[in-house]
């Protein structure tokens, strides 16, 4: 099952209705038993998907009357994250055993399947004009970036999987941050992606809590409610940024005309 979503004006957001907003941004219902669901977007071509394999083991689809292709990456590179308990995943044969919030990239024209009663796959593809080599990517390995403040109630870790450092990519960009107890506000004082699409999955939310994500451009900026596992697409002319009522990460993925982590242009808060 995949959905098509289409690129939207900033002026259309300005005046949409909260149940425009949520056609058009919010990606629900990623993670069913059994299933690979995905969502395509026209802004940079990326795919947002979810797999839980459950009792059975999935291949990642091709979804070939969207892509146009008889495989998923044939022209295309994947990057992967557990969200849930520990599963596998097989590439060309090989498996990878990924923990909670452990990582996988996946390079052109590989062949993928997942595996796991109780994992649960978040995964983002984009086209791809070179190959690079599979990688997996522990996140008890990775060396967090300390962020923010507990006097702001924005203190948080960031964890670069990729980056356009140390690991190579086309133009894929993914990593998690994880929000620290008794903060709540992520990617605050916002900022701007001219040149990429970035879309966030809010995860290890309470069933109670929920994220208000922020949206649109400065000085005009709209809001959705989201639940543990949603995603929200975010177009290069729109900040994004939220506050949770609770603990929770986010996984962030980015795709676009290139792969420099520090291109963007932050927001003053002045122009909110």
């Amino acid at each position: 099952m995949i959905q098509v979503r289409y690129s939207t004006s900033p002026a259309t957001a300005e005046t949409a209705t909260t149940a425009d907003l949520r056609e058009n941004f919010l990606v629900p219902d990623l993670f069913v038993s059994g299933e690979v669901r995905g969502t395509y977007t026209h802004d940079d071509r990326m795919v947002i998907g979810g797999a839980q394999p459950g009792a059975d083991e999935l291949d990642l689809p091709a979804w070939t009357e969207v892509l146009g292709t008889d495989h998923h990456l044939e022209r295309r590179e994947l990057g992967v994250i557990n969200v849930g308990s520990a599963g596998h995943v097989v590439v060309d044969g090989e498996k990878f055993e990924l923990e909670h919030l452990d990582g996988l990239y996946v390079g052109r024209g590989s062949e993928v399947s997942f595996g796991g009663a109780e994992a649960a796959f978040y995964f983002v593809s984009a086209p791809a004009h070179a190959t690079y080599p599979t990688q997996a990517l522990s996140h008890s390995e990775v060396e967090p970036v300390s962020l923010g403040s507990a006097e702001a109630a924005n203190e948080r870790n960031l964890f670069r999987y990729a980056w356009g450092q140390d690991l190579r990519t086309s133009v894929l960009q993914f990593g998690v941050t994880v929000v620290a107890r008794g903060s709540v506000w992520n990617t605050f004082p916002p900022h701007l992606h001219d040149r990429r699409t970035e879309v966030y999955c809010y995860v290890d939310l309470a069933e109670d809590d929920r994220v208000f994500h922020f949206l649109g451009r400065p000085g005009a900026t709209r809001h959705l409610v989201l639940r543990n596992r949603e995603a929200v697409i975010s177009p290069p002319w729109s900040i994004h940024s939220g506050a949770g009522t609770g603990s929770y990460a986010f996984i962030w993925a980015m795709a676009g005309e290139n792969n420099t982590y520090t291109d963007l242009s932050p927001v003053a808060l002045e122009e909110l």
